[in-house]
């Protein structure tokens, strides 16, 4: 297979940072989406200074979604705020991804950034023909993701750099199959695109000294994977390590296999983002033997972020001070 968009120093690629996977809140015994708790949440990720946003993503639900319900969750991501969007495509089959991906367009626009579609073989013969079909019909640009979790699909690194090397059209990578790290070091060595971690931070120290281009993903205190993405771009690993390591625990906390989304929902509920922590089936509800553990966790995050918020006023104020001074003088 030819490699020469690899070698393309123009190749357009999405651009690094956090993009924020944006959660799906319902309401109520009938779980219907919560718009006015989605439009805070999108909002406060664009006060904190997230990248932009991903909707519809698996842990947004996507799949649990009328296509009614999609529709009406992008239009509030398009209408609060100003952030580019990736769109998560659920279907693994080509026609019904064509589909999902127009609908996305008639709403975004010339907002979506790009969709994100998952390797859907792991033969890249035929990822490559399912992403050139897409493209063909719907002019999309296209992060692929590689979530086996979520896909049943387990792709190497080698097949997924020849599907990005032969299809100029894809713009990242997000990179989901464990060992992270080590397929972000090799995607990131071999393709011209930025490659995104994901599981929630987990391992984004890791996947930054991998080479990463940032996060895409959701985390209850996304300001913290901010901070470390903010701190590792300026000034390398000891700062990322320093901004991100109050929140482990609660990262960690997060992850638990079967209930990471109910859990991750609850901490969403406390820390006031969202007005209902409910999930759709065949999502697991939130365990209640976790809640200890989850108040303990939260609280130190909370003041590790207050601990932040009072150092960068402070800085702001030294900084405008010095300022001042230099003016006088």
């Amino acid at each position: 297979m030819n490699n020469e968009s690899r070698e393309n120093p123009m190749r357009e690629s999405l651009t690094p940072g956090v993009w924020g996977v944006v959660a799906t809140p319902f309401q109520g015994s009938t779980l219907d989406v919560d718009l006015d708790s989605l439009s805070e949440l999108v909002e406060h990720y664009e006060s904190i200074g997230a990248t932009g946003l991903t909707v519809l993503g698996v842990f947004g639900e996507a799949a649990a979604l009328t296509s009614g319900e999609r529709r009406k969750v992008l239009e509030i991501a398009v209408e609060c705020t100003d952030l580019p969007l990736v769109v998560g495509v659920t279907a693994l089959a080509t026609r019904p991804a064509i589909e999902e991906i127009r609908a996305a367009q008639e709403v975004a626009r010339g907002r979506l950034a790009a969709v994100m579609v998952q390797a859907n073989s792991p033969k890249a013969e035929l990822v490559i023909a399912h992403l050139e079909a897409i493209h063909r019909a719907t002019g999309a640009k296209v992060v692929l993701q590689d979530y086996p979790l979520a896909s049943g699909i387990s792709i190497s690194a080698a097949a997924l750099i020849s599907v990005v090397n032969w299809c100029a059209f894809v713009v990242a990578v997000k990179a989901e199959a464990p060992p992270t790290s080590v397929a972000i070091a090799e995607l990131s060595a071999a393709v011209g695109v930025s490659v995104f971690g994901g599981l929630g931070g987990q391992g984004l120290l890791d996947e930054l000294m991998a080479g990463a281009a940032g996060a895409m993903t959701g985390f209850s205190y996304p300001e913290a994977l901010i901070a470390c993405v903010r701190a590792w771009e300026r000034d390398g690993y000891e700062a990322a390590r320093d901004q991100l390591l109050p929140y482990l625990p609660l990262i960690n906390f997060e992850q638990q296999a079967k209930v990471a989304l109910a859990v991750r929902k609850e901490c969403l509920l406390k820390r006031g983002l969202i007005k209902d922590a409910g999930v759709r089936s065949p999502a697991a509800g939130f365990p209640e033997n976790l809640r200890y553990g989850m108040l303990t966790h939260l609280r130190e995050a909370a003041a590790a972020l207050e601990k932040a918020s009072a150092s960068a006023s402070s800085a702001a104020v030294d900084a405008h001070w010095s300022a001042s001074q230099a003016g006088r003088n």
